[in-house]
């Protein structure tokens, strides 16, 4: 089969050329672009003669998908998949497969780095010190005793919920699913609206799909306290980011750290999020660690060769 890598996928070459040996070998064909395109055109070009397309985070609409008329599986070097038409695959009977997993320690360390950018004023701190300032003002909690509420309880907003028992915070969570592993950590699974009212910091960790578009709008952010910081490192359709925008700047709620956003960076000058007061913005990010990169490449080739030998793994369709 002809195996189409449609863009980079953040690790070294010779990395790339170790995983694509096996499949070589096997007779099958192998093509590895290195640079990043989002024309359509291009994308066609790129993967007509694939039976098997890797994708990161590219948008693959419908009308990329209906031009590559061999398709017959999409491996995608990412763990949410609402970038991918996934009703074009689904008529027309084609395999996709995510890299689930890959990034759970890195997203759940970027939400504590936005944590405690707010809490503790880190990037006016680095201001200040750069242009002889001092620290006044700048006088901000500590995550200990605070409570945390997490939407969402999958392998990342678990790995939350463990980072956050030993900073010493207490742990609220809303989710599909409860964990015995994590009540048994001291979590506590309550409604929405009360997780809302009562944590200290609202961490969320849910994918974008029907149910979960716009679950934190305006009338959920109101139930937040005045003190309270929202973190977003899921899907940025979760948060109706204009209502978000509205709460910060007339001073609803403390703060919010945000990773993601309705669109992908670069963001516009005039988006609201830019503007608004005591943010920490950071550009799609979190999943971007050199471990997380390598990590991803493995699965995501694990899933290919899955695919060829006939056992799909980490299916999504």
């Amino acid at each position: 089969m002809h195996i189409v890598v449609i863009e980079p996928l953040g690790v070294e070459q010779s990395l790339i050329d170790e995983l694509k040996q096996p499949l070589l070998d096997a007779g099958h064909t192998f093509v590895y672009h290195t640079t990043r395109v989002t024309d359509t055109p291009t994308l066609i070009e790129r993967g007509k003669d694939a039976d098997i397309l890797v994708v990161a985070n590219l948008p693959l609409p419908a009308e990329v998908i209906n031009g590559c008329p061999k398709l017959k599986m999409i491996a995608v070097a990412f763990t949410g998949v609402d970038h991918i038409a996934l009703d074009a695959c689904k008529a027309r009977g084609i395999k996709v497969s995510n890299a689930a997993g890959y990034s759970t320690n890195a997203v759940a360390e970027l939400a504590f780095g936005l944590m405690l950018s707010l809490y503790r004023y880190i990037p006016t701190c680095d201001e200040r010190a750069r242009t002889g300032g001092t620290k006044d003002g700048l006088v901000g909690p500590e995550l200990q005793g605070k409570t945390l509420g997490i939407v969402g309880t999958g392998a990342i907003g678990s790995r939350v919920a463990e980072i956050a028992k030993v900073f010493g915070m207490h742990v609220l969570a809303y989710s599909r699913t409860v964990k015995p592993a994590l009540e048994a950590q001291g979590v506590q699974y309550v409604p929405l609206d009360e997780l809302l009212r009562e944590s200290d910091i609202v961490s969320l960790h849910v994918p974008s799909n029907a149910e979960t578009r716009g679950m934190i709008g305006k009338e959920q952010i109101a139930l937040m306290k005045p003190t309270a910081l929202l973190i977003n490192t899921a899907r940025g359709p979760v948060v109706d980011n204009a209502a978000l925008a509205e709460a910060l700047n007339g001073e609803k709620i403390a703060g919010a750290g945000l990773d993601v956003f309705d669109m992908e960076p670069p963001l516009p000058a005039d988006y609201p999020l830019v503007h608004a007061k005591h943010t920490v913005l950071t550009p799609h990010v979190a999943f971007a660690t050199k471990e997380a990169m390598v990590k991803r490449a493995h699965i995501t080739f694990e899933n290919v060769t899955a695919y060829l030998d006939g056992r799909q793994i980490n299916v999504i369709l």
